[in-house]
Formats: structure tokens, sequence, C-alpha cells
């Protein structure tokens, strides 16, 4: 295990430059209009959320002292699983409970971000039972699970997914090991199913190296790449534009305010569009995203509980 990826619940059960403001709009979930956010110059700002421990909540309490825009931009539920059918041979998406309950309380969890003008991201991630993104053996088995994908951001009013294939555990349970067709496969069906949503890239993993087959590439399917390595600066093997790109990956709380405060700096001067930081508690991290705020913003963040 990298000692660098995040600090996560790895309990198998618990298992877009500058920003411009949302356009004003409703919901075809809940009817429920949201409000623009306020104009912000500068990197889209992301934030990791454990909601095993965590409020999605937090992520809307952080504002910019100069001008009130959100600090966060895009905020990520971690984490939804792709489990394993011993019986039925294949991948499922599964909500363990903390992740059910902020999808089945999306009108007090998730519309709040949404009308705040905080997109919504459910990320998906492995479970240790052999079921990975790069292990489809079929297109149609790919398809059936980027249908399943597509179904949540729409039934629960979400604006997007997120890949990290990590603790897949390929070969499990009888599985198979990564190949070249499945990631393609998987990533160009959900993008069919979801045109104008985002689909993100934790740049780890066996899939994310698995991009192109067929004379396919996906690439340009994404709307957005990051570091998987908290605390480093390293660019995502990914063909998109620097507006796409988080080479700066933050643990808020525990990457040290000078390292936060230096990668957004290089962030701004190297001409990237996107700042990835995790695991945002209910502490008042005021001082620890001030760190980073103030280098892609020039301003200080408050926050108000």
């Amino acid at each position: 295990m990298f000692t660098l990826v995040r600090s996560r619940v790895r309990t198998a059960a618990l298992a877009l430059s500058a920003v411009a403001a949302l356009a004003l709009g409703t919901t075809a979930t809940t009817g429920a209009v949201a409000a623009p956010a306020l104009a912000k110059q500068g990197p889209t700002s992301v934030v990791y959320i454990e909601v095993n421990s965590n409020s999605m909540l937090n992520a809307g309490q952080y504002t910019l002292a100069d001008g009130g825009g959100n600090v966060f931009d895009v905020a990520v539920i971690f984490a939804a699983n792709i489990n394993y059918d011993t019986s039925t041979k294949a991948a499922y998406l599964y909500f363990n409970e903390n992740v059910q309950r902020v999808l089945d309380n999306a009108a007090t969890q998730i519309r709040p971000l949404q009308q705040q003008g905080i997109k919504v991201v459910l990320s998906v991630l492995g479970n240790h039972q052999g079921a990975g993104f790069a292990n489809f053996t079929s297109q149609q088995a790919a398809s059936a699970f980027a249908k399943q994908m597509s179904d949540a951001v729409d039934k629960y009013g979400l604006d997007g997914i997120d890949f990290d294939d990590e603790y897949a555990e390929y070969g499990n349970n009888g599985t198979t090991q990564p190949n070249d067709s499945s990631f393609v496969h998987l990533v160009t069906a959900l993008r069919a199913n979801m045109p104008d949503k985002i689909i993100s890239l934790y740049n780890i993993g066996p899939a994310a190296s698995r991009l192109s087959y067929g004379g396919v590439d996906v690439s340009t399917k994404f709307d957005y790449a990051w570091n998987p390595y908290y605390g480093t600066w390293q660019v995502p093997g990914i063909a998109l534009p620097k507006s796409k790109l988080s080479p700066a990956a933050v643990e808020i709380g525990r990457t040290s305010q000078s390292t936060a405060a230096s990668l957004a700096r290089r962030t701004v001067s190297e001409g990237y569009g996107v700042y990835l930081t995790y695991n945002l508690d209910g502490a008042d991290r005021s001082a620890d995203i001030s760190a980073f705020t103030r280098e892609l913003y020039g301003s200080a963040a408050v926050r108000t509980p």
C-alpha cells in the first residue's frame, strides 16, 4: 500500500482555469432552484469528504473572505463501491449505510450544496472483492455497470461520477486480472449515458493506465483527473488540457500549511486549473484552507458553521 495514498476507511463493508458561477437551474429530482454561485477567479477546488465519519455539508461552510465565493466547487461523496456477486458473477454498485444515508437524505445533505453552487459527485471505489473497473470481460458487462452508476446519478440528483481504482484486489473470488478493453468500454458507456455530467479520474490503479483500446481513447471523455498522492506534485498521465488537471493534492489537516501553499502557488504559476483536497472534517479548518486559498484566489477562507 502506498504510504502517500489517502488515509481512508479501508474496511470492506464501510468501504472544472477560471471557475464560472453555476447557471440558475432546477434539479429534475427535487424541483429546487439553485442559486448562482458568486463568481470566483482561479482553479477549481475539489474536496473529498469521508461520509463514514463526516458531513457533506462541511463543503459548504467555507467561503472567501474577499468576495464571498465558495472555496470548494466540487464536493465528492467518498465513497460508493464496486462489489462482486459471486452467484451471478457480476459487479454491482454498492452503498454502505453511511453513503446510503447521504443519498436518501439528498434534500438535506446534497441539495443545499448544489443550491449554493457546489457540484456533488459520487466516488466509486473497489471493495476487496475482485471486481474493478479494469476487469470487465465484455462490453455488455461494462455497459451494465455504467448504467447502474448513471441511474444512481439520476435517482439522487447528483452531478457526476468519480473513478477510484483502489482496493479492487483483482483475482479475488475467481475474478480475472485487468484487461485493456474494460475501462474503455465502461467510460464510453458512462459518457454516453450522462453526456452533461462530470466524470473524473483519481489517477491510480490499473484502470488509470488503460485509457485506450481498439483505436478508442477515452481520455477526452473525462472532465478532470488528479494526483492521488497527498502532499505531492504529480501531473496525471492523461491527455487532458492543464485546465482539467490537478498535479497538486493535499490532505486537509495533515498536509502542512506550507506545503499546501507551495502546491497552490505552483498550480497557479504553471497554469493548472484544478486543486485537489481530501478529508474535510467537522473541525474549523480555516487556517489550513486559507493556506491554499490565498495562493489560488488571493483571499483567506472563512468558516460559517
